[in-house]
């Protein structure tokens, strides 16, 4: 397929958790894996090789692809940033602790009384990092280094510069680079920085069982790459995601071949994925799923879901039942020696019977979503919408991938299961901690209004609001 034309912590807290990279004691399961979650940002559906891309150059990932397997029906929990990240590293779903909506607050984050995958990693005996992005929270009890990791190379906030920049690396700014709680200055393209970072991790702990979260803020806004990246794709009509997409893939490959180096690769689980769907304003491209980022549309949430592990799956897989990043965690801590769940019940599921052939039935039977409004239920290749104060709409992504014809009148039946399904399961969600801004909220609502009537939308942001309003 051508989608060519598509589209803080103190010392304190510091001396008290003995946080270095030195190793720890081993663990005395030598065939525990090691295991890396690589995330992407706002990286579009299509936006692959392995994907179908032509355009854009992901060769290392490709590879790594062909190694394992690649889910073809995979899904996050959100469909923007923080609360996809929130589900990912709880392995639950975030509406359940009030992590619904997007940017928390500089005083919130994730609920303190979650077990994140870091701390059930270190009950079983790893070391664990995180680099890149965090975007769960600011304050001290919210803070990475205080959620189960030991090493935190990155920023807090959502998005940032990825050059030293004089605004955003002001010490004590919540997009400053820090290394546990400290101000960072770095030198050269943060997206190379994060993976020379992860490579030097792995030469500190590549004899003991670690746990990395390579949280990458590429390819999300703004839209920076080097001269010699973009130079690479002079001419090209999607110059800058080419470039950046390039340098992320760069960073990965070096990663793998230090892992080959070292003789860990076969016994290292890793997944690769996106954090949500592509954006409309970074170039990317969601074909040929409707939708993108912050819609309920299968291009806002279904996302490019890899999962290797050489010693134990077999590679050149595609899989095509529902799954979720939801299910990382619980595949992480189950392979490390974890049983069940080290906190509350997990939404997520061990993903290693299916995939090796041990369980023939799908991992989930259906997924959710909801923020503010909008909300939204897959049951094996059915899907509902709903927009409060607007309606549904009921489509089958078997026939209707696109999701361009409304069956709620001629699927009565089927309409009824899923309403009932999703508001069944709203019935153990408690009421967002945070809400987002209302005219953002009013952008999303036209956004999928106009999706659901089949027309493009002409409202991106609030000032498109204001724009229509003055017509």
């Amino acid at each position: 397929m051508n989608f060519q034309n598509s589209i803080l912590l103190g010392s304190a807290l510091l001396g008290s958790m003995g946080i270095s990279c030195k190793t720890q004691k081993k663990s005395t399961d030598s065939n525990q894996p090691n295991v890396i979650v690589i995330l992407a940002d706002d990286a579009g559906y299509a936006d692959f090789g392995f994907m179908g891309s032509t355009d854009l150059e992901t060769p290392n990932i490709d590879r790594l692809a062909q190694d394992g397997v690649i889910f073809t029906d995979a899904h996050v929990s959100a469909t923007v940033c923080a609360p996809s990240r929130a589900g990912l590293i709880t392995g639950r779903y975030q509406q359940r602790f009030g992590a619904e909506c997007n940017l928390p607050p500089h005083n919130l984050g994730v609920d303190t009384s979650e077990v994140s995958l870091a701390s059930a990693m270190k009950k079983q005996g790893y070391h664990t990092s995180v680099f890149g992005k965090w975007h769960l929270g600011e304050q001290e009890e919210y803070h990475p280094n205080s959620r189960g990791f030991d090493e935190f190379f990155g920023f807090l906030e959502g998005s940032r510069s990825y050059f030293p920049h004089e605004k955003n690396d002001r010490p004590g700014d919540p997009h400053e680079i820090q290394h546990n709680g400290k101000h960072v200055d770095f030198d050269g393209y943060l997206t190379d920085v994060l993976g020379e970072k992860a490579i030097e991790y792995v030469e500190q702990q590549k004899d003991n069982p670690f746990f990395m979260y390579l949280s990458f803020n590429a390819v999300h806004t703004p839209m920076h790459a080097t001269k010699e990246d973009l130079k690479r794709y002079e001419g090209h009509e999607r110059q800058d995601l080419a470039a950046m997409t390039w340098a992320m893939d760069r960073a990965i490959g070096k990663l793998v071949s230090k892992l080959k180096q070292e003789k860990i690769y076969e016994n290292t689980l890793i997944f690769f994925l996106s954090d949500n769907g592509g954006a409309h304003n970074n170039q990317s491209s969601c074909l040929p799923l409707k939708g993108w980022k912050g819609n309920k549309f299968e291009g806002g949430h279904r996302v490019p879901f890899v999962m290797t592990w050489p010693q134990k799956i077999k590679g050149g897989q595609k899989y095509h039942a529902l799954t979720s990043a939801l299910d990382i965690y619980a595949t992480a801590y189950e392979v490390a020696g974890g049983q069940g769940s080290p906190g509350k019940k997990l939404d997520g599921v061990n993903l290693m019977p299916f995939v090796t052939g041990k369980k023939e039935t799908a991992p989930h039977e259906q997924l959710f979503w909801r923020k503010e409004g909008m909300a939204a239920v897959r049951q094996a290749d059915w899907k509902l919408i709903r927009v409060d104060g607007y309606g549904y709409r009921l489509y089958n992504l078997d026939r209707d991938l696109g999701e361009s014809k409304d069956l709620q009148l001629a699927e009565k039946s089927q309409m009824n299961d899923m309403k009932m399904a999703l508001e069944n399961w709203e019935e153990g969600l408690m009421a967002p901690l945070w809400t987002e801004d209302k005219n953002w909220n009013r952008v999303t609502f036209e956004i999928h209004k106009a999706l659901m009537e089949n027309r493009k939308s002409k409202i991106h942001s609030p000032g498109d609001l204001n724009a229509a309003e003055q017509k």
